[in-house]
């Protein structure tokens, strides 16, 4: 959903169940029986609230430490790419062929995985283009033209960097608990029921009441929908780390 659509859903939500708690505290027809409510005193509404608030700040903690889990995926992987890159030509032997395929890999993620986790998919290819790269550094050969060291060097990256890919990929599939965003959404919708029943005397002052607390609400569950989804939410993370590794790669390549 785009951000537009998350903000008019919750709006309108809000906006319709504000209505409806007016109508039964005001409407003609219902007013003898709801008038027999009041009473209630401000304190309970603001009980109501702290849970509403409270479970509001776990669910957005959640979110945003997913996010932030997700770039540090990423960058971690950009880093395994230039490392790959800057060990392979520091060695004494061309190993032209194994940033050959690291390059291969990060074009992979880019043009075929990074469209595919928009669907919580993996790309075949990028799996079986890592795979080769690994085959390719575990080869003895490498030991014995750039030594032992340089080659365990490779093999740790690389090994980093599949471990980087699994954990995004991971993170891509992950999603809050709808039973959390249940929670939330009835704990608002018993916080507007507060605020209706604290004031039953005065409907300008419920629907003041009402407008502020439900304004607050879309805007606050409204950020946080939008970063639920780090890979393929509204404001999901893009590959320009990948990227800008590829361009590098891509310059040392180049003759």
């Amino acid at each position: 959903m785009p951000i537009w659509g998350i903000f008019i859903s919750l709006a309108v939500t809000f906006a319709l169940s504000a209505f409806f708690i007016h109508w039964l505290s005001f409407g003609k027809s219902i007013r003898p029986y709801s008038s027999t409510f009041s009473g209630i005193v401000a304190p309970f509404f603001g009980a109501v609230a702290v849970l509403f608030a409270l479970l509001t700040g776990f669910l957005a903690n959640e979110v945003w430490d997913r996010n932030r889990q997700a770039h540090r995926t990423v960058l971690g992987e950009r880093e395994g790419l230039m490392a790959i890159q800057a060990i392979s030509t520091a060695t004494v032997t061309d190993m032209q062929e194994i940033r050959l395929i690291a390059q291969d890999y990060a074009e992979t993620l880019i043009q075929d995985e990074w469209p595919r986790m928009q669907d919580q998919e993996a790309s075949v290819k990028a799996g079986q283009v890592l795979l080769a790269l690994l085959t390719q550094i575990s080869n003895p050969q490498v030991a014995v033209g750039a030594g032992s060291a340089a080659q365990t060097a490779l093999l740790d990256t690389v090994l980093k960097l599949r471990t980087a890919r699994d954990d995004r990929l991971a993170l891509s599939g992950d999603q809050t608990d709808r039973t959390k965003w249940t929670a939330v959404l009835i704990l608002a919708f018993i916080t507007q029921v507060a605020i209706g029943g604290v004031h039953l005397e005065r409907p300008r002052a419920q629907i003041a009441a009402l407008t502020i607390f439900s304004t607050a609400a879309v805007i606050t569950l409204g950020l946080i929908a939008i970063r639920e989804r780090p890979f393929d939410g509204p404001e999901r993370i893009s590959p320009q780390p990948i990227v800008e590794a590829l361009q590098s790669m891509t310059e040392a390549l180049a003759p």
